[in-house]
């Protein structure tokens, strides 16, 4: 799971396709076990939304919920990518990932519209995380290059769209949506940069402490 969660992938299955994928591109000889495991903290590319840490259960639903609905939107645009590879993995994973859609928006409803106290707390909890979601529409060169090219989809698309599909489940759960506009990860300095939270080295430590500790395990 928290590999999963690091990676920003709903599905082992989605995760060892990704992770085969990006050894063939850029593993420099490295298998997949080895770029998941043996990588530094600096080399990994991910969101900071996704790295933050679960709090309570508002929190959990509203970082999810933040990210399925760009994944979801992500992924239905790389099902056009010219890289036939890309395609294909965005075409099978697109049915699981909205099914985690329509759930962890089904949980902002009904936290929102329940009780005062879920509702206060699905409030705050979209706030909190709020900041970290700029990161998701700003490409960075290498992506930049990656959507002129025709392999990548273009994430500033996405930003009307997905703000779009938030008011909406907000509106439904009588939750407002948060409006502020300094971004976590503007200018350069975000985990596509390769600079994380804290909370990342706890992740990376966790996912990491059996190849650490046994050089070449394998299951």
């Amino acid at each position: 799971m928290r590999h999963r969660r690091l990676c920003g992938l709903q599905r082992p299955r989605d995760d060892a396709r990704r992770a085969r994928h990006e050894a063939r591109l850029r593993g420099r000889g490295r298998s997949e076990d080895e770029l998941a495991f043996l990588r530094d903290g600096g080399e990994f590319r991910n969101l900071l939304l996704v790295e933050q840490p679960n709090g309570n259960f508002a929190d959990t639903i509203a970082r999810q919920f933040y990210f399925d609905q760009w994944h979801l939107l992500l992924l239905a645009a790389l099902e056009s990518s010219a890289d036939a590879r890309v395609a294909a993995i965005a075409a099978k994973a697109s049915k699981e990932v909205a099914y985690h859609a329509g759930r962890s928006a089904d949980w902002v409803t009904r936290l929102g519209d329940g009780t005062a106290e879920s509702q206060t707390k699905m409030q705050a909890a979209l706030g909190d995380f709020w900041t970290y979601t700029g990161e998701m529409f700003e490409p960075d060169a290498v992506e930049m290059a990656l959507i002129e090219s025709g392999i990548a989809a273009d994430v500033r698309a996405l930003r009307a769209p997905w703000l779009s599909a938030i008011r909406a489940v907000c509106g439904e759960a009588t939750l407002e949506v948060p409006d502020g506009d300094w971004m976590q990860g503007a200018n350069a300095r975000g985990c596509k940069q390769g600079v994380h939270t804290e909370h990342f080295g706890h992740l990376l430590a966790e996912m990491q402490y059996l190849q650490r500790a046994h050089p070449g395990a394998q299951w």
